[in-house]
């Protein structure tokens, strides 16, 4: 009822209302006012205030006490569902049951969170909660903030750093890197030497398009560089591309044991200093009472959790809801 006015209201009591259910259910002005626990004049006087109210009578003498008019037989029938209803929309407190209650949830990520996280969650959630939907949207460091403080989604998981005004981030999870490459098209052995890592094609993920990353600031240091000769948005095509051309990609670790089991790629640590990044939730301010996103939070935050250190290859910690990162983030790998 968007189209409500502010002075549709402004002559009616709801009180009113309430002692109208009241007459109608007892009969009696007297019973009204003993289970109103009002003295009879005040209920007396509701009643007059209610005959202008509606321009009926209402209620009229009978053998039996007080009948009510067709006029107040349709008021109640209309009425009484409506004060139900705004009975538990006021006082009861609100609730959600994951086993019973039916919800979408809109999540914002980028792919390689996708692809590492929600295989486990949608299993956990759908085990859990069968009547719930998980709607993706498609996002990365750049877009995540927004998305949230618009509500285009109800929670995005993001490695972004930055705490806009009406958001809440928690970080979770820190996360290292690693390096990969096709057994078939390169002959390698894990770990990589500096020289093994710098001497073949790399493809890399950029968000913006960047050519370059923290690891080519690492090797510009030591006076060293190294080719990249692809550069994408996504993480997806990269195992596919791994199959047909000698070289080498480093990507959250996080992707490792997954790829290297379904794409029979080899791993190994970065040879290059590459700092440990934060993956955080980040959901609205504004609903941080909500039931079923806390609810959601809590599966998220466990299945972030179950992150083994030993896959990261560089490190994988827990991060309790206190702990800050004291290390810049960044979008490039």
């Amino acid at each position: 009822m968007n189209n409500i006015r502010e002075n549709d209201f402004s002559r009616i009591d709801l009180n009113l209302l309430t002692v109208l259910l009241v007459l109608h259910r007892e009969g009696s002005v007297t019973r009204a006012a003993e289970r109103l626990h009002l003295g009879q004049p005040a209920v007396s006087g509701a009643l007059a205030r209610l005959r202008i109210m509606f321009n009926d009578p209402l209620f009229v003498r009978s053998a039996k006490g007080m009948a009510p008019t067709p006029r107040a037989e349709t008021l109640v029938a209309s009425l009484l569902p409506m004060m139900e209803q705004m009975k538990q929309v006021l006082f009861q407190p609100p609730t959600f049951n994951p086993a019973t209650d039916a919800h979408t949830f809109r999540l914002g990520m980028s792919d390689w969170v996708e692809r590492w996280l929600m295989p486990g969650s949608l299993a956990t959630l759908a085990r859990e909660a069968p009547g719930i939907q998980l709607q993706m949207m498609a996002s990365d460091p750049f877009l995540d903030e927004e998305l949230v403080q618009l509500d285009k989604v109800d929670v995005a998981i993001s490695v972004g750093q930055g705490i806009p005004a009406g958001v809440i981030r928690e970080p979770v999870v820190r996360m290292g890197f690693c390096t990969l490459w096709h057994p078939l098209q390169l002959a390698l052995t894990s770990p990589l030497s500096l020289e093994e890592y710098i001497a073949h094609d790399h493809l890399l993920v950029s968000y913006r398009g960047a050519s370059h990353s923290q690891i080519d600031e690492q090797l510009a240091r030591k006076n060293l560089t190294r080719r990249v000769r692809y550069v994408t948005p996504h993480f997806s095509s990269l195992p596919l591309m791994l199959k047909q051309i000698p070289a080498l990609t480093t990507v959250p670790a996080g992707l490792a044991s997954g790829w290297v089991e379904h794409y029979g790629l080899s791993r190994s640590a970065v040879p290059v200093s590459a700092p440990a990044f934060t993956l955080s939730l980040m959901w609205n301010t504004r609903r941080s009472h909500d039931l079923a996103l806390l609810w959601l939070l809590e599966k998220l935050r466990g299945e972030m959790r179950k992150t083994d250190a030993d896959e990261t290859a560089a490190s994988a910690d827990w991060i309790s809801d206190r702990d800050q990162p004291t290390w810049q983030e960044r979008e490039d790998f």
